[in-house]
């Protein structure tokens, strides 16, 4: 397959939330509702492979979103979930390979069309914000530092990778039996380069129940 794929990973438990958090209603539909509806209108994803915590609902998305081109079960750890994700892409491997959050239903078009062209471009790329809080190294309950914040940043997804790179760095850590927190981490791992493209603050994930009201805030204020 030429063109781009998108995993899509919503198959966590939602601990902190209370219950799994791509399900809990943004305004009158579940947050992975919100999130597949920004990948199926995108004119540049060709693709999209759900990751849930139960692949028997295939026949639901696939009416909804028609792009959705199979759904699997997730793993014990996020890692796992890409992983599975990505073995339904191994038959079509497509051009490019996006890696979302199913849990941050506002990436705009335009985030995932720049993460595209900067992986086409470079091989890897993450979407990041700089970290505008005084960051503290804590020991023991005690302040053991200030680090310096100028050259930190929040990742955020999706993250984009050319097929053979986010391969090569799945195969590595699987290998390895390492984990990393993001897809960006492993290629890093690999010795590859991952480029840093400007994130969107208001590509908020949804982590506790007070993030749902800031959805629907950012919501109304991105169709006024």
């Amino acid at each position: 397959m030429s063109g781009v794929a998108a995993i899509i990973v919503a198959a966590g438990a939602g601990k902190r939330f209370g219950q799994p958090k791509q399900f809990a209603y943004l305004r009158a539909k579940p947050v992975l509702e919100w999130t597949l509806e920004r990948f199926q209108a995108h004119p540049e994803v060709a693709a999209v492979a759900l990751v849930l915590p139960d692949e028997r609902d295939l026949k639901h998305y696939r009416l909804r979103y028609p792009k959705i081109v199979d759904i699997v079960r997730g793993g014990e750890r996020r890692q796992d979930s890409v992983w599975q994700g990505f073995r339904l892409l191994n038959e079509t491997a497509p051009e490019i390979v996006l890696v979302h959050d199913g849990a941050r239903p506002l990436a705009g078009a335009d985030l995932i069309s720049r993460i595209i062209a900067a992986a086409r471009a470079g091989g890897a790329a993450v979407p990041v914000l700089p970290i505008e809080d005084t960051v503290k190294e804590v020991r023991d309950g005690l302040v053991a530092a200030t680090i310096d914040r100028t050259r930190l940043y929040r990742a955020q997804t999706p993250q984009g990778f050319l097929y053979g790179v986010l391969a090569t760095a799945l195969e590595a850590a699987r290998r390895d039996r390492f984990y990393g927190t993001d897809e960006a981490a492993l290629v890093e791992r690999a010795g590859l380069p991952v480029t840093a493209v400007p994130g969107d603050a208001r590509n908020i994930k949804i982590t506790t129940p007070v993030d749902i009201p800031i959805a629907e805030a950012l919501l109304n204020a991105l169709e006024d």
